[in-house]
């Protein structure tokens, strides 16, 4: 009898990214399937930047060192509402703190920290 399949993670990166490539090889040394997606081509959708919204808070979902967040501006950012940031994020893939990572029962990690991603995925952070 096998086992079932591993269901995919869903994985938002950007391929010059050097932390997205730190993250995927972490996720493949341990054996975990990852679904990785180009976040400059197809963003997040509003519902899965909800979700990353609520539970992990605003602050982790803009990429403050990217060129599209300089351009906006922090006050900018800072002026809008939730849902206009949602919509922002949604709207410029490059504004996403990157890498974004989506387990499936739904839970949501931006940025890599290995101790973290390790604690959500139940696996050894090295």
């Amino acid at each position: 009898m096998t086992a079932p399949p591993q269901a995919a993670l869903r994985i938002y990166t950007f391929a010059r990214c050097t932390t997205c490539r730190a993250a995927l090889a972490w996720l493949q040394a341990r054996g975990l399937v990852a679904d990785p997606i180009d976040i400059t081509t197809q963003p997040p959708s509003l519902q899965e930047l909800r979700a990353a919204l609520e539970q992990l808070g605003r602050a982790r979902l803009f990429n403050t060192s990217g060129q599209s967040y300089r351009v906006l501006g922090p006050a900018a950012v800072k002026a809008m509402d939730d849902e206009q940031a949602l919509r922002a994020l949604a709207a410029d893939g490059r504004l996403v703190k990157r890498p974004f990572l989506i387990t499936p029962a739904g839970r949501v990690l931006t940025g890599f920290r290995a101790q973290e991603w390790a604690e959500l995925l139940g696996c050894p952070p090295d």
